[in-house]
C-alpha cells in the first residue's frame, strides 16, 4: 500500500510503502529488520526474529536520539507479540516512550510524529 502524506516531510526520513514482509522508505525498500529515524535509516539493527529479540536489541534502541520507539512486530492481521517485560528495562531506564504495533501501523504512526517534528523511531521486526 502506497503512503500519501498529508504533513510536511520535507528531507525527513518516512515510509512511502509498505506490504507483506517489506516496507518502502523514501521509495527504497527494505525486507530485513530496520530502525528508521527522521534523519538516519539504521539497517538489519538485529539479525534475530522476534522470539529471539534479546537486552541487547533493547539497549540499542534506547540510546538512539528518540523520544519514542515504535516496535513493528509483524504484519497487520496478525497476532500482535510484545517482548517480555525485561526487555524493556533499558527503554525505560532511559526514559524513552514505548508502543508495540504490527508495522503497518507503525509505518503510519511513525510518518505522522516525524511529520508533526517528534523524534520518533520506528524499529520494524519481519520475522
Amino acid at each position: 500500500m502506497k503512503l500519501q502524506l498529508t504533513t510536511r516531510s520535507e528531507g525527513l526520513n518516512v515510509f512511502t510503502a509498505y506490504g507483506e514482509g517489506c516496507v518502502d522508505v523514501n521509495t527504497t525498500r527494505y525486507a530485513n529488520s530496520i530502525v528508521v529515524l527522521p534523519h538516519r535509516v539504521i539497517e538489519a539493527w538485529t539479525t534475530t526474529n522476534f522470539a529471539s529479540l534479546s537486552l541487547a536489541d533493547f539497549e540499542f534502541l534506547a540510546a538512539l536520539d528518540a523520544e519514542i520507539v515504535l516496535l513493528g512486530t509483524g504484519t497487520q492481521g496478525a497476532q500482535l507479540r510484545f517482548p517480555h517485560p525485561a526487555l524493556l528495562q533499558p527503554l525505560t531506564q532511559a526514559r524513552k516512550g514505548f508502543e508495540v504495533m504490527d508495522n503497518h501501523a507503525v509505518c503510519r504512526t511513525y510518518n505522522v510524529l516525524a511529520g508533526e517534528g517528534r523524534r520518533a523511531a520506528a524499529a520494524l521486526v519481519f520475522a
